[in-house]
């Protein structure tokens, strides 16, 4: 750790003395004329004659056009792809909204389908209540005509038993045959 130290000393005295002795440098001259501005000038300007002479402008240039058609046609693309987007979103907007009438068309028609089922419903309803009132009354009546000729069959029967025993109670054989005589005698 000691070393280190002593040695950073030593670099930091080496700096201040090299700081002291900058001012006495000579500035070197080639040729007695060219210093070393002019040497970096002459080679800032031999550089750039080589640039053009090898076409660097025209490669730089032809290279940016390129990357500028490069971009128009990027563009060109964007915007026909856009427009063709915006086709579409109308043709699917177009289709929402017809679908929606459609849906609406078709709600309308449902309703009014129902509608003509209820009142058909009702009608076939009442024509069904009359016919069967009907068929109930026409059974009615044949159970009365029914009743009626049963009371009837009842009645002569027994009306025919009730003369039967009058008959065969008041009439004996003398006077049926005076009643068959009368009849033969009428004839």
């Amino acid at each position: 750790m000691a070393n280190l130290l002593t040695l950073l000393s030593a670099a930091a005295e080496h700096a201040a003395a090299g700081a002291e002795h900058v001012g006495a440098h000579a500035e070197p001259v080639a040729f007695g004329f060219i210093g070393p501005g002019l040497w970096v000038s002459l080679a800032m300007s031999v550089l750039i004659l080589v640039a053009l002479f090898l076409g660097v402008p025209k490669m730089l240039t032809s290279g940016l056009d390129s990357g500028i058609a490069e971009i128009k046609k990027q563009l060109d693309e964007a915007k026909a792809l856009r427009a063709e987007a915006e086709a579409l979103r109308k043709e699917y907007a177009d289709k929402i909204a017809n679908a929606e009438k459609d849906a609406a068309a078709m709600l309308e028609h449902a309703k009014h389908e129902a509608e003509a089922i209820v009142a058909k419903a009702e009608a076939d309803t009442t024509a069904v209540i009359a016919r069967r009132e009907k068929m109930a009354e026409d059974k009615i009546a044949a159970a009365e005509r029914g009743a009626i000729a049963e009371l009837r069959a009842k009645a002569a029967d027994a009306a025919a038993i009730a003369a039967k025993g009058l008959i065969s109670k008041n009439h004996g054989a003398a006077a049926d045959k005076a009643l068959v005589d009368q009849a033969i005698g009428a004839i």
